[in-house]
């Protein structure tokens, strides 16, 4: 048909002729083209089996649904979909959870809980984690991170309903998240999740909004008393020891002087005994040599003396010995021996 003949057709008969035109076309074509449409059709799809792995990452290849092979970083292939699928998966990466709250907000249900104590604790809890078993974290939970979610408010709650409110939220935070942690790590274990905790933070441990102000008015004020007792301990532990070393050199001292005049006494004893030793060779002279000594040791130091008899009669009882050296040099003839000497 003529392309003016073709333009006078009402536009149904127009669209009919064109589709008998192609439909020739394709029957006349048709060996050339299904070479061509298989190109297009496979190149591609065998194209999409290349993917690459990056450092810290494990890919694990699934045929028909079945972990077949794991693949390191790197370049790798696999046999398109449906035959095998390929999961890549971060081995170093560390992934959190919040329990107790999303972001700014609370989540109520999960912070509440009761403590040992019978009090009420809102508390929100971040866990870190990584997973370490690609395997068991893609077949073995079918969603991990709500078992892990629902593991550590189960864990929480297990741990603070163990301990009072004031260990809670002031004395032993540090255990609670040691020991919501170990609990967590069990569980996940026993699911066989793959999964490795590595870190547990106790975001907030806080009473409810109701009471709040009064629990921590009372925190405040354990915290004064703690204080006060620190201060009295420090006082303690600075007084304690001077008045221990004030004692100890007091203890020195005595026992120095104690030493002091037990070696003294002893000299002073040997000496008597030396000398009651000479005495009883030669009792005379030695009591004469006994008085000289103690008569040279006194008089030098002496500014009076006293005469007996009838020389004191003729002379001022008390005369200076200093002052013997001064006296008229016809003093010393007029003085007589005293008698008896």
């Amino acid at each position: 048909m003529k392309s003016h003949e073709f333009n006078n057709l009402p536009p149904d008969q127009q669209l009919i002729e064109q589709f008998e035109r192609v439909s020739q076309w394709v029957r006349q074509n048709l060996p050339k083209l299904v070479p061509v449409a298989v190109v297009l059709l496979v190149v591609p799809w065998l194209a999409s089996g290349v993917y690459s792995v990056n450092p810290g990452q494990v890919g694990v290849v699934r045929t028909f649904g079945k972990e077949t092979a794991r693949t390191d970083p790197g370049l790798n292939y696999h046999i398109p979909w449906p035959f095998q699928q390929i999961d890549v998966l971060s081995v170093e990466q560390i992934r959190r959870i919040e329990v107790g709250f999303r972001g700014v907000q609370r989540v109520t249900g999960e912070a509440l809980m009761l403590t040992g104590d019978e009090n009420i604790v809102e508390a929100q809890i971040v866990v870190q984690y990584r997973v370490a078993e690609p395997s068991k974290f893609l077949f073995r939970l079918r969603e991990p991170e709500v078992a892990l979610s629902a593991a550590t408010e189960v864990a929480l709650r297990s741990t603070v309903g163990s301990m009072t409110i004031d260990q809670v939220m002031i004395e032993e935070r540090a255990k609670v998240q040691d020991d919501a942690r170990v609990f967590i790590q069990r569980l996940m274990d026993d699911y066989e999740s793959g999964l490795v905790i590595t870190e547990v933070k106790l975001q907030a441990a806080d009473p409810p909004d109701a009471v709040r102000d009064a629990f921590h008015d009372v925190v405040r004020a354990r915290e004064d008393k703690e204080k006060v007792i620190n201060q009295a301990k420090g006082y303690q532990a600075d007084i304690l020891p001077k008045a221990r070393g004030e004692a100890q050199k007091i203890l020195r001292e005595a026992e120095g002087y104690k030493e002091k005049r037990v070696l003294i006494a002893q000299g002073e004893a040997s000496r008597f005994l030396s000398v009651l030793a000479e005495y009883e060779k030669s009792r005379e002279v030695t009591r004469d040599r006994l008085h000289l000594e103690t008569m040279e040791r006194i008089l030098p130091n002496a500014d009076k003396v006293i005469l007996d008899g009838d020389f004191g009669q003729r002379l001022l009882p008390l005369m200076p010995l200093g002052g013997l050296s001064q006296l008229p040099a016809a003093l010393p003839t007029a003085i007589e021996p005293v008698k008896g000497k």
